[in-house]
């Protein structure tokens, strides 16, 4: 019963135009929850607070398995997924209760406390959030990880020049078409669907990743001479298929393990751009808002 419910659920996530990402996180983190009320021996219809309490207590007290351990061998979940599983299966219950299959919420929602911020109320959620300093490389971790690079298919060097210069995450990057390019004004086209905020926008790259562009066109064309993805994938498995987010992610940890720089991910172009145009003079309000507003005007 709960796995239909569950599964008829996450279709109408899916129907609402939830991203597949979300809808894969939704997944893992009801499965999770699912194989905890079962080491209650607890329906999940009938937990409580306290077994949703508990729930968090495991997910912070979690252990990997020996072969799937980071290289900081911290135990428990980190407070984001922690934080994004309990999301999951408040939304779950909301959908129980909508259904008459509950009463109840027993996940509940942030409450109003006297006394903390302006108005003399603030919000708090079950687990607080804990917001990490992004890692920024350095001057010299940054030229040798361009060293580096140089050894990287031309596809992948096109790839880091555009998501330093424009600021891009990775699905904007590697959801970009041909389309998008604007060749005589050095302009990409960020749709408003491969977003996080939903909202289009047009920014500038540089004149040396215009030169990587053009000859990767040049290549692109040996692959497929089709409209559509700009990025394609050369594995013998989807040759001249979209390039997928994981194969990007596996290109960035690759480059970080011969680079050295573990940290490096491939949020980590965006950050070093943003904090770039501090250094450059820009002002903070400017920054906030050029990523997701502001049109440049073209060179």
């Amino acid at each position: 019963m709960l796995e239909h419910e569950a599964e008829r659920w996450l279709s109408i996530q899916k129907d609402l135009g939830r991203a597949p990402n979300t809808l894969l996180a939704y997944r893992r983190s009801l499965e999770s929850y699912d194989s905890f009320c079962l080491t209650l021996q607890k329906p999940v219809y009938e937990a409580t607070r306290e077994d949703v309490a508990l729930f968090v207590r495991w997910m912070t007290a979690f252990r990997l398995p020996a072969s799937r351990k980071t290289k900081s061998e911290r135990s428990g979940l980190a407070n984001a997924t922690i934080r994004l599983r309990l999301t999951a299966v408040r939304l779950f219950y909301d959908h129980l209760i909508e259904e008459g299959l509950r009463g109840d919420n027993p996940v509940g929602r942030g409450r109003y406390t006297q006394g903390g911020g302006f108005g003399g109320a603030r919000p708090r959620a079950l687990v607080p959030r804990f917001t990490a300093l992004p890692w920024i490389p350095t001057d010299a971790d940054w030229k040798h990880l361009l060293q580096t690079a140089k050894s990287e298919p031309l596809r992948n060097r096109v790839m880091l020049a555009l998501a330093y210069d424009a600021g891009l995450r990775r699905e904007e990057l590697c959801l970009l078409c041909t389309g998008d390019i604007d060749p005589a004004h050095r302009l990409l086209t960020i749709r408003a669907e491969t977003t996080k905020s939903r909202r289009g926008r047009v920014v500038p790259y540089s004149e040396a990743a215009s030169g990587l562009l053009s000859a990767y066109l040049a290549h692109r064309r040996t692959l497929s001479r089709a409209r559509g993805p700009l990025f394609l994938s050369e594995s013998r498995r989807n040759a001249g298929g979209p390039l997928t987010f994981w194969s990007w992610s596996k290109v960035v940890h690759s480059l970080a393990e011969r680079a050295g720089l573990p940290q490096l991910s491939t949020h980590t172009f965006r950050h070093l751009c943003l904090t770039d145009l501090a250094r450059a003079g820009w002002e903070l309000h400017e920054i906030s808002t050029s990523p997701a507003t502001v049109t440049p005007v073209p060179p």
